[in-house]
């Protein structure tokens, strides 16, 4: 049984906007990672991409770190901005949402801010995260930080937090990913 009110959605963790990143690479496994923590928690897992159609769809293996997930294309920079997202929430029961994907100054901070004024509780995984400027990540980061209610903290805290035990059912699957990215 999926963890009630609780989902992860990756923001845009497509190729073509990972390519221009630095880091990219890096900042898809994390994507991947959270997806693979949450699948083993049994998180429900979303992922929306940015004109898929034009632009491509999620990197491969971030997509199979989640199987079964809802898929939402959009065209607004908020995941909020069209039809699709905010109803499979509601759906779902989800009063938090963990946000993961890039790029942080953008389409991140936008459904953040979205979430936080639909009532949805968000916590942004800052290991998950990332932009082209490090600078404009940062400070997008800091204002979310500082101007709403939004939680900053890397998916192991996460994670280890809703185990909160060593003895959970998912406590080895979940040693066993954080052991492999190290």
């Amino acid at each position: 049984m999926p963890v009630p009110h609780l989902a992860l959605l990756i923001v845009d963790a497509q190729p073509v906007f990972l390519k221009s990143i630095p880091n990219g690479e890096a900042l898809g496994d994390a994507c991947r990672f959270a997806a693979s923590v949450a699948a083993a928690l049994d998180i429900r897992v979303a992922f929306c991409e940015q004109r898929p159609e034009k632009l491509g769809a999620t990197r491969e293996d971030i997509l199979a770190a989640a199987p079964g997930a809802a898929v939402f294309p959009k065209s607004t920079f908020s995941a909020f901005g069209e039809s699709g997202f905010p109803e499979w929430l509601k759906e779902n029961d989800i009063s938090h949402l963990l946000i993961a994907g890039l790029e942080t100054p953008i389409c991140v901070y936008q459904t953040a801010l979205a979430a936080l004024a639909e009532g949805v509780e968000v916590t942004v995984l800052t290991d998950a995260v990332g932009g082209r400027r490090a600078a404009d990540h940062e400070s997008a980061l800091r204002a979310l930080e500082r101007k709403s209610e939004c939680h900053l903290l890397p998916t192991e805290t996460i994670a280890y937090a809703l185990m909160a035990d060593s003895t959970h059912s998912a406590f080895k699957a979940v040693s066993a990913l954080v052991k492999a990215r190290a």
